[in-house]
């Protein structure tokens, strides 16, 4: 038991830190586009990191509550409503059997993440309960809610974490804005590209068209051009999560959570790991900019985002073990 799906939202699908160890294989690591919001849902309910969320896209579902849960939503501002009285962002709420959620259009930002204590029940494939939609596998039968689901949760005792009301500081949440600026590294091929090229990337803002998705999101800017002779295309190889590609069209890709594990366009850049939250937030129609900093400013700022989770963690523990 867990919930009934009355209505799926635009793109719902459940998601843990992502299928690893099979890139080798060519099978794709997916996981949360805001790995932040993903973790820090987890750590308000008490659940391993690991533990698979739902990822909310636009606008969200509405569920039946088939048993007494604690959850947490964060992310994005979606309004949200048990049967029409609001649940809090950022912070863990008891909803009762037979009572409606509704997560309603995102206000600000792009995705929501909904944990709920215990986890949901459904079966890892490759090691992991990740939807990858092209594949058709993970997940809750590897595709995005559909009404009339039945989504289960793993039956747990809520225990002292019932009295838990603990939340995450506006001090440590990403910066969400409708338009980012995010820090860059230069990627391996950005000497191919001409000076104003490279100058273009850093001061110009792209567009995140409506041909964005989990996959990469299409830029649409100032044209990027390599220098004369450079071919547009290489041997294909590895990319990531924040890889920015450009193809022979010249507007930049930005891959995301569902990118393909190698590419054959050259990379002038890749956006550091820790801004990845504020680009999995922009919606369509948005804008992003581009700011280049240094590798070592790349690894202290996802040292930090870390430090921040683990002290959250903490004091959640803390909370709950002082008052259980």
């Amino acid at each position: 038991m867990g919930f009934e799906v009355i209505k799926p939202g635009l793109l719902s699908t459940l998601q843990d830190e992502g299928r690893y160890g099979q890139r080798k294989y060519g099978v794709i690591t997916s996981g949360p586009m805001d790995l932040f919001a993903h973790r820090a849902a987890n750590i308000l309910v008490g659940n391993d990191r690991g533990a698979a969320v739902l990822e909310i896209t636009l606008l969200g579902p509405s569920m039946v509550a088939q048993k007494d849960m604690l959850l947490s939503l964060c992310g994005a501002d979606m309004e949200a409503d048990r049967d029409g009285i609001r649940v809090p962002l950022w912070r863990p709420f008891m909803i009762r059997k037979g009572d409606q959620l509704n997560v309603h259009y995102a206000v600000k930002g792009c995705r929501a993440y909904l944990a709920v204590y215990g986890g949901f029940e459904v079966k890892p494939v490759m090691g992991s309960r990740s939807t990858y939609l092209r594949a058709g596998i993970g997940g809750h039968q590897g595709r995005a809610l559909q009404a009339g689901d039945d989504l289960p949760v793993r039956q747990e005792v809520i225990g002292d974490y019932l009295h838990h009301i603990g939340s995450v500081s506006a001090f440590i949440r990403p910066g969400y804005e409708e338009n980012p600026v995010v820090r860059v590294v230069k990627g391996k091929e950005a000497a191919l590209f001409t000076d104003a090229s490279i100058r273009s990337l850093m001061s110009q803002s792209y567009i995140v068209t409506a041909q964005s998705d989990r996959m990469g999101y299409r830029l649409e800017g100032m044209r990027l051009e390599l220098s004369d002779g450079v071919p547009s295309e290489m041997i294909s190889e590895a990319v990531v999560q924040g890889t920015i590609q450009v193809p022979p069209s010249g507007q930049p890709i930005l891959l995301m959570a569902d990118c393909q594990t190698t590419g054959g366009y050259p990379r002038i850049a890749h956006v550091i790991t820790a801004d990845l939250p504020l680009v999995a937030q922009v919606k369509p129609g948005g804008k992003l900019r581009f700011r280049e900093v240094s590798y070592r400013e790349a690894q202290e700022q996802i040292l930090l985002q870390a430090m921040d989770l683990r002290l959250l963690e903490a004091g959640v523990r803390a909370w709950v073990r002082d008052r259980g």
